[in-house]
């Protein structure tokens, strides 16, 4: 009898956001909701805890992923997803992100191969704890904080509308469909079909 050996864990795909109830449906957790959707759509629950983080494991167009939402809040993000790379041996060519962005109108996303943090704590931790920014990362719109004087981390813990919300969940399955191509080398796909 042949027994076909399970593939190794070849990508890592991390949502960022803050964990606990407390957080829930807030802006800086928009990460979390993309990850939520994207195991959903793999038919898995990202329940079980492990590289301070909750984990689970999926098949996405034939690659075993780890699908990760850390565990260290946001600004410590990248702890846990270097913990995990480390484990499997991953280069960060293999780590897709999906994070908030602030510039971005909500509901609207936007897929890069790389680059800088521009801003965002959870992808810099990211980038200083892997030690590259040679990561891809699709980023889900928040919205800019209403005025100058509001204060940015009350702007991103604050909770979306009712109607924000409706779009925002639209968004997370965009973005979700659009790992696919990613983690399947076809970034430019995914930028032509799902970015904006």
């Amino acid at each position: 009898m042949l027994f076909l050996k399970r593939q190794p864990v070849a990508w890592l795909v991390a949502g960022l956001g803050n964990p606990g109830l407390r957080y829930e449906n807030t802006r800086h957790n928009a990460g979390f909701m993309a990850i939520d959707r994207l195991a959903a759509d793999c038919g898995v629950s990202i329940e079980r805890l492990k590289y301070k983080a909750k984990t689970a494991e999926a098949e996405i167009g034939g690659v075993r992923c780890l699908l990760m939402k850390p565990n260290t809040f946001m600004n410590l993000s990248g702890q846990a997803v270097a913990e995990a790379a480390r484990f499997y041996k991953i280069p960060p060519a293999h780590i897709l992100v999906f994070s908030d962005d602030i510039a971005l109108e909500p509901g609207k996303i936007r897929i890069r191969r790389k680059g800088s943090a521009g801003g965002q704590r959870g992808l810099q931790s990211i980038i200083d704890e892997l030690g590259s920014e040679d990561f891809p990362r699709i980023r889900l719109g928040i919205g800019a904080k209403p005025h100058p004087d509001y204060d940015l981390a009350d702007w991103v813990l604050s909770r979306f509308s009712k109607a924000e919300l409706a779009v925002m969940e639209k968004a997370a399955a965009r973005a979700a469909k659009a790992a696919v191509p990613v983690i399947a080398g076809k970034i430019d796909e995914a930028m032509n079909r799902y970015q904006g």
